[in-house]
């Protein structure tokens, strides 16, 4: 009977058998990028969700206290990570006000953005309307975005340029020349006129007034919109009815 359980019994591999296999299975999965590794997709997923603690822990404390009054482990701690942890995902806390002011302001264009480019909008909105309707949208969302807004009041004047080169800006700028395009092409606006010098002024205007508004006050400010949106309308509107 002894001999009949040794024989059911499941074999006893050595421990250094195991971590070898281990080893050699996450060595193949190094190799092989195409092929998924369980483990290293986890330990991806988690390093993705701690990096984006830590920026949305800098959007909130940048927008309150400011770079120079922000330390890498105040931000760390509101994270609920250790004060070093940041340093593995940013060089520095320069790095990580870049990152968290890209992600910030990028989410705020990212707003008008999905208005100008919405397809229904489109269809719907005469051309005049459309221009307006966007500085709105970016009016009524600054709030939702505090160190977007914190920029935008002039506060961390080091950091303007950044703003003025984000890749979602220009991205709304390729936007609003797009929508050009499409209304030089129902004949709505003039057709002598180029789609993206004309968008890149009006993204320039909107982000005029909508320092504006966050440095003086929305009273102060968007009675003025109707008449640039006239303006809009005397630069673009065709100088002679379509045939």
């Amino acid at each position: 009977m002894g001999r009949d359980s040794q024989k059911g019994a499941t074999p006893q591999i050595p421990k250094a058998m195991r971590f070898e296999y281990f080893r050699q299975l996450l060595n193949f999965y190094a190799r092989n990028e195409s092929v998924p590794s369980p483990v290293l997709e986890s330990q991806t997923r988690k390093g993705e969700q701690t990096r984006q603690a830590i920026l949305d822990a800098a959007v909130l404390r940048f927008a309150q206290s400011g770079y120079r009054s922000t330390s890498v482990a105040d931000i760390a701690r509101d994270a609920g990570l250790g004060g070093t942890i940041a340093f593995a995902y940013f060089k520095n806390k320069e790095a990580l006000f870049l990152a968290a002011v890209d992600q910030d302001v990028a989410a705020h264009i990212q707003e008008g953005l999905a208005f100008v480019t919405d397809s229904q909008s489109s269809r719907k909105q005469p051309e005049a309307d459309w221009q307006q309707r966007l500085f709105f949208t970016l009016v009524a969302t600054a709030e939702q975005h505090p160190l977007s807004r914190r920029l935008l009041a002039g506060l961390e004047p080091e950091a303007t340029d950044r703003v003025l080169e984000i890749p979602a800006l220009k991205e709304l700028r390729a936007a609003c020349a797009t929508r050009l395009q499409s209304e030089q092409t129902a004949g709505t606006i003039r057709p002598d006129v180029d789609p993206l010098v004309m968008a890149n002024g009006i993204v320039a205007i909107m982000l005029a007034l909508l320092m504006s508004v966050v440095q003086l006050g929305s009273t102060a400010t968007t009675g003025y919109a109707t008449e640039v949106a006239a303006v809009f309308a005397a630069a673009l509107r065709p100088t002679s009815p379509r045939d």
